[in-house]
């Protein structure tokens, strides 16, 4: 498993979510905890969190579990990346219009080309654009 990698909020939520879980996700989880190094775009903890709000709304997750998952995830070492910012109005819209995905998934798309890191994300979307930018999936 690499020791680096760019996750996305799919992978965050299947973290926490038993759900949502795959070997692949439990896999990756593994890896931080053995010391693997995560990136994210800054709205990573912001759409996770939101992801997370929506499920307990839809009856997934009761409060006490929505709790638990943030504090879980809070106490993962992700280091943000806040170059998302300056290229919300450019680059990151371009990203998005040419690949057909939200500008908060060309963050993840742009962060990993530039850290020339893998990502792990379950978004089908997300992943086929990847794929398309010679990117590697994990």
């Amino acid at each position: 498993m690499t020791k680096r990698f760019v996750v996305d909020a799919s992978i965050a939520v299947a973290w926490v979510h038993p759900a949502q879980a795959t070997p692949r996700t439990r896999a990756l989880l593994q890896a931080v905890h053995d010391g693997a190094i995560i990136r994210a775009p800054a709205l990573w903890p912001l759409e996770t969190a939101n992801a997370l709000l929506v499920l307990a709304r839809r009856g997934k997750l009761v409060e006490e579990e929505r709790r638990a998952a943030l504090s879980a995830l809070a106490g993962l070492c992700a280091e943000l990346d806040y170059e998302m910012v300056p290229l919300a109005f450019g680059k990151l819209s371009e990203l998005a219009r040419i690949h057909r995905l939200s500008v908060y998934d060309a963050a993840y798309l742009e962060l990993a080309s530039r850290a020339k890191l893998p990502l792990a994300c379950k978004d089908g979307p997300l992943s086929q654009a990847a794929e398309r930018y010679g990117l590697r999936l994990l």
